[in-house]
């Protein structure tokens, strides 16, 4: 299933900076960054459990905001983009190693 999430942490307070870097890992083990927090993720049920988890353990829900938008299995037909920045689609481009 695609999923979207987007975060917004708050850096200015204590561990901000810290917990900003690991959230960003944690999203770039399942997916790619579309914008500066924001990242669409391809995902199992029982990897989307594992990522959900791994942001709870991590973000701060009294300063730090965190959403998750799951787009189901033919998310990518609903997804429009325009302008730069354009992101490979991990399931139908091919990656060279």
């Amino acid at each position: 299933m695609l999923i979207l999430i987007t975060y917004d942490v708050n850096v200015i307070s204590e561990g901000g900076q810290k917990r900003l870097r690991h959230i960003s890992k944690i999203c770039l083990d399942y997916g790619m960054r579309v914008q500066n927090s924001v990242f669409e993720c391809e995902v199992t049920p029982a990897q989307y459990v594992e990522l959900k988890n791994g942001l709870f353990d991590v973000f701060d829900a009294e300063k730090d905001s965190l959403r998750i938008y799951r787009l189901g299995k033919r998310g990518r037909e609903k997804v429009e983009h325009y302008g730069a920045k354009t992101v490979a689609d991990p399931i139908n481009d091919a990656l060279i190693l």
